[in-house]
């Protein structure tokens, strides 16, 4: 079958869209390839039609569970066999799709990249017969990228295990030194690179000066029919929009990182189905996010790049019909950029004193901690050391990615449970009989724990044992500070995890390319994002285009710029041609304009008075 067999078959099109059969000729044709696609520019298809053409299983590496989810279910409907495997599974989930994988059952899997981290994954994935790689969201392992994440600097090692599988890096939006690093992380020697124009020719793309947003906002919502996103820098700004929205009688809800599962998906789902017109969402209201039929994105606070910008607007309009991207920006707004920026890297001296600070607070002394994870009750911290949240959460991430600890930030985790030690050495244990009882009952009932953290049900491990939950808690620490396991507990809490002991501040190494590198390229960002809405007098597509790399773009005739500019050309071609008149009718009659061009008893001084104020109307 070709590309366009399948296509058809399992989609129904006719076509591809522009590039995209050109990214599958060349991973079909064993060649490692970046695809440079806009948003709703149809990336999946060309991952998934080669996918069904080679033997074996491909995957695909993305960040997003939801999205996984939302993807395997659609290529099921197709009748197309696909499966995932992320941390959030099972272990009944996570055993029944190994199997699929080993009866070659499974064509495309889905995998996360903290999946991809643990060794023994890799182990397992060595026995299996993957043909090519796939790397979503590829500005992810990209340093200089707007959403760098550590975890996908373990994609190298996946490469390592399969060096002739040809690597698919897909993304929407990377700037030139973004699309170099990829290829250098992903170690691709000799890489094609196809790219789509970033050009989104049915999004008008608006920015409007004002110092009242809300009004600005009320009154594009009113005039702007169907679905819309309203974006904003902060969850409690969600909450407060949301209400007002709602008070203008309109319906609208709010999202953001801080709701548990169960009320994003029940958000998102209103939202897509139209029980509620207008979200109201922060930027955890980000990929994944596929509703083709949004006809507007308002930006009430903004953006710190323009990646991020390009992303969130582009989330309008991928039925290809006319909407809006709007951006709302007051004078405020340019100090706000600067202080963000400083929030986001906070001086050295300010992270290595939050590094001190957690480890007194989890009683952490030095030379301690080796290996072992924290209950991390943030408010607590921050208000028994009287520190501002933005900068502190700033100065763990940085700790994080400099590998000094790792902080997670995920909310209601289940409790999860990985053997360090193997099965022969767990027969040289001498332990109490609740303790041994405990440690049975886990390894008969939980399979899969010498691969990776499965989840855990302390309840269930309490009924086998024939003792409390409370004392399968206390053994579970208790096999975790003697090496045998590592015990990561249920907690709606974040958890910090050391992978060193911990270091006295003057020891501690946060290297360049974690700080001064990306405080650069943050900068640059800013900047670029600074000159877009307050200092750039050029269309905001070919501005946009151009931070993108594409250098010879024309311009949109949309946008608010071009649309100024139209404005002025027309109203000044309009004057010159009034002028004219004037002049000619004031040489012709001196005494005054004969009745069959004056009408309604005007006179020439009248008829300048109009002029005059149809000038001041054009000037405004």
């Amino acid at each position: 079958m070709t590309p366009a067999d399948v296509l058809y078959k399992y989609w129904g099109y006719e076509s591809f869209r522009e590039c995209q059969l050109e990214i599958i000729e060349s991973v079909l044709d064993g060649r490692d390839t970046i695809g440079l696609l806009p948003t709703g520019g149809g990336k999946s298809i060309t991952f998934q039609v080669p996918a069904l053409m080679l033997d074996g299983v491909t995957v695909v590496v993305t960040p997003l569970i939801s999205l996984m989810k939302d993807q395997v279910d659609n290529l099921r409907e197709r009748g197309i066999k696909a499966g995932c495997l992320n941390s959030s599974m099972s272990r009944a989930e996570t055993r029944l799709c190994t199997d699929r994988i080993n009866l070659g059952l499974i064509k495309i899997l889905y995998v996360s990249p903290e999946k991809l981290a643990r060794k023994e994954f890799r182990q397992q994935l060595a026995d299996w017969d993957i043909r090519m790689i796939v790397v979503d969201e590829a500005h992810c392992i990209s340093q200089w990228g707007y959403d760098f994440r550590p975890s996908y600097l373990n994609l190298v090692e996946l490469r390592k295990l399969f060096p002739s599988a040809p690597v698919l890096a897909l993304t929407a939006s990377a700037t030139p030194d973004v699309v170099a690093d990829i290829a250098s992380k992903l170690d691709m020697k000799a890489h094609a690179l196809i790219s789509r124009s970033f050009s989104r020719d049915n999004i008008s793309y608006i920015v409007r000066h004002t110092d009242d947003k809300e009004a600005q906002l009320q009154n594009i919502l009113a005039k702007t029919a169907g679905s819309a996103i309203v974006y904003t820098r902060s969850r409690r700004r969600t909450v407060e929009l949301a209400s007002k929205i709602s008070e203008w009688g309109m319906q609208a809800n709010f999202y953001h990182a801080g709701l548990d599962s169960h009320e994003k998906t029940e958000r998102q789902d209103a939202w897509k189905s139209g029980q509620k017109r207008i979200i109201v969402a922060t930027n955890a209201f980000g990929m994944g996010i596929d509703k083709p039929d949004v006809r507007l994105v308002v930006h009430y606070d903004l953006p710190p790049s323009l990646e991020e910008y390009y992303q969130e607007a582009g989330r309008a309009g991928r039925d290809g019909k006319p909407a809006f991207a709007v951006m709302l920006a007051s004078q405020a707004d340019k100090a706000l950029l600067k202080r963000r920026l400083n929030e986001e890297f906070p001086g050295r001296e300010y992270i290595l004193m939050v590094y001190e600070r957690a480890c007194n607070f989890l009683e952490v002394s030095v030379g301690r901690g080796y290996d072992r994870v924290y209950e991390f009750n943030l408010t607590a911290f921050l208000r028994t050391f009287d520190l501002k949240p933005a900068p502190t959460l700033s100065a763990l991430r940085i700790l994080t990615r400099a590998g000094v600890l790792e902080f997670s930030e995920n909310y209601n985790s289940r409790s999860r449970v990985y053997f360090l030690a193997d099965r022969r050495e767990l027969y040289d244990l001498s332990l109490d009989m609740v303790t041994d009882n405990v440690l049975q009952s886990l390894l008969r009932i939980c399979s899969g724990v010498f691969a990776d953290y499965i989840p855990l049900d302390e309840v269930r491990i309490a009924y086998a044992a024939h003792c409390s939950p409370q004392q399968v808690y206390e053994s579970l620490l208790l096999l975790s500070r003697m090496k045998v396991l590592s015990y990561i507990p249920k907690s709606n809490q974040p958890l910090i995890y050391f992978p060193t002991s911990r270091e006295e501040p003057r020891h501690v190494v946060i290297p360049r390319a974690v700080y001064e590198e990306r405080l650069a390229r943050a900068t640059e960002r800013m900047e670029a994002m600074r000159d877009f809405v307050f200092g750039s007098q050029e269309c905001r597509v070919r501005h946009m285009l151009k931070y993108f790399g594409e250098l010879n773009a024309g311009d949109c005739g949309k946008c608010d710029i071009c649309r100024l500019l139209s404005h002025r050309l027309d109203a000044g071609s309009l004057e010159s041609k009034i002028d004219a008149v004037l002049d000619r009718l004031s040489a012709d009659h001196p005494d005054g304009i004969p009745m069959p061009v004056l009408k309604e008893n005007f006179t020439p001084a009248t008829l300048h008075d109009a002029i005059a104020r149809l000038r001041i109307r054009m000037d405004r």
